[in-house]
């Protein structure tokens, strides 16, 4: 009990800045789970739930009457969203491990899915953004929503084994590091710019275990085209 009182409370100083450490355990674990992810490692849910709770009291400044008082409710909200869809891809890698494969097989999505990615993240955003500014969010609003929408878009892309999840993720980044530094979350900040790089180099791990992987008629050839 005492070190989780420590840990609330503990911050680290950078001049005239407070940096809750908080906030930088949380981006360390979702470092680690992002790592875990692209190694298509069962554990990297887990270690990313625990994220999800540190940075949900961090994202709720007002709230946790934390030295940022500025509350972000997309960046809360999608630490709620992270933990009921982690559980759903924790539960969906585990299992398919147990039967014998491995935790995902990295594959493409299609055109239909990604129409519907893309789709979804705009016309989430366009839904959220009002709600969000009712509830008093900060501005600009549509990136808070934007950050939302993608970050859900992203895990359960990650579930689903969908290559493309790394490029939401990349969206997620570009609208993410302004935003964070804008209201004051620095340390977010600084590991959004460093998630930027890391999820371009996941992409190419992914796509290339993709391409590494025989097709059907190479595994299975046509007997008629048999001499």
């Amino acid at each position: 009990m005492e070190f989780i009182l420590w840990l609330f409370d503990a911050q680290l100083r950078i001049g005239d800045q407070a940096i809750l450490w908080r906030e930088v355990l949380g981006n360390v674990f979702g470092l680690l789970s992002a790592l875990g992810g692209m190694r298509r490692k069962v554990w990297a849910w887990p270690i990313g739930i625990v994220g999800n709770l540190l940075l949900l009291t961090v994202f709720l400044g007002a709230v946790f009457n934390t030295p940022n008082p500025v509350n972000l409710l997309g960046q809360a909200g999608r630490q709620i969203m992270f933990i009921a869809v982690s559980i759903y891809g924790w539960y969906r890698w585990r299992t398919a491990s147990r039967n014998g494969g491995t935790a995902v097989e990295p594959h493409w999505a299609g055109w239909r899915n990604r129409v519907f990615l893309v789709v979804a993240l705009v016309g989430g955003t366009a839904l959220l953004t009002p709600l969000f500014r009712a509830l008093g969010s900060y501005e600009p609003v549509w990136a808070d929503a934007w950050i939302f929408v993608g970050s859900l878009l992203a895990t359960y892309g990650m579930a689903k084994g969908w290559v493309e999840f790394w490029l939401i993720w990349v969206a997620v980044d570009l609208v993410g590091v302004p935003l964070l530094f804008s209201a004051g979350y620095y340390a977010s900040g600084f590991m959004y710019v460093f998630y930027g790089a890391f999820t371009l180099f996941g992409f190419v791990v992914w796509a290339r275990s993709r391409r590494r992987k025989p097709s059907v008629e190479t595994l299975f050839p046509d007997p008629t085209l048999q001499s």
